[in-house]
């Protein structure tokens, strides 16, 4: 008999909808955007990898400059290994951009955060969670081995989507 969340996943992967109404992130919060939300990347690019898998990460959008890295997620059920970059504003908003590295299946990764939903995106399976200190969370498996992390505080969730569809594999 095959394991609950695996059939999930083959039918959200199937449909492309993951069950959940799209292929995009959408923040949980409705807060409107701030001004600087629509403002394209200023900052340089930075590339992040795990294994052979390059992704190049959009630069920060204003007012947002390059705060320091992080190599850990407390969400995560297992530890793995996870380089990220995070970006802040004078407000201390934030917003977090990183890969975990790892993560092989499908099954895997649905279960790697305890209370989070399920969910596709571009076709790939994808989490989305919220911590206790309110930063939105939102994941997607790249590629065996690779999984693209976002987070932002409510201030900065409109920008999710743009950073999330900016991420590109990156040039060699």
């Amino acid at each position: 008999m095959r394991r609950p969340a695996a059939v999930f996943i083959t039918f959200a992967l199937a449909t492309g909808t993951g069950g959940c109404g799209g292929d995009t992130p959408r923040p949980p919060s409705t807060t409107p955007p701030p001004p600087s939300a629509s403002e394209p990347a200023t900052g340089k690019p930075v590339t992040l990898a795990c294994g052979s898998t390059r992704l190049e990460i959009p630069g920060a959008p204003p007012p947002l400059a390059r705060a320091g890295t992080f190599g850990r997620l407390g969400a995560l059920a297992r530890r793995l290994t996870v380089r990220g970059v995070t970006w802040r504003d004078d407000e201390d908003e934030q917003l977090r951009v990183g890969v975990v590295c790892g993560v092989r299946t499908a099954e895997q990764f649905a279960t790697l955060v305890a209370r989070s939903t399920l969910t596709a995106y571009r076709g790939k399976p994808a989490l989305r969670w919220t911590s206790r200190d309110g930063l939105r969370n939102f994941m997607w498996l790249e590629s065996p081995g690779t999984a693209v992390y976002l987070a932002a505080t409510p201030g900065m969730t409109a920008q999710l989507r743009q950073t999330a569809a900016a991420v590109r594999p990156a040039a060699s």
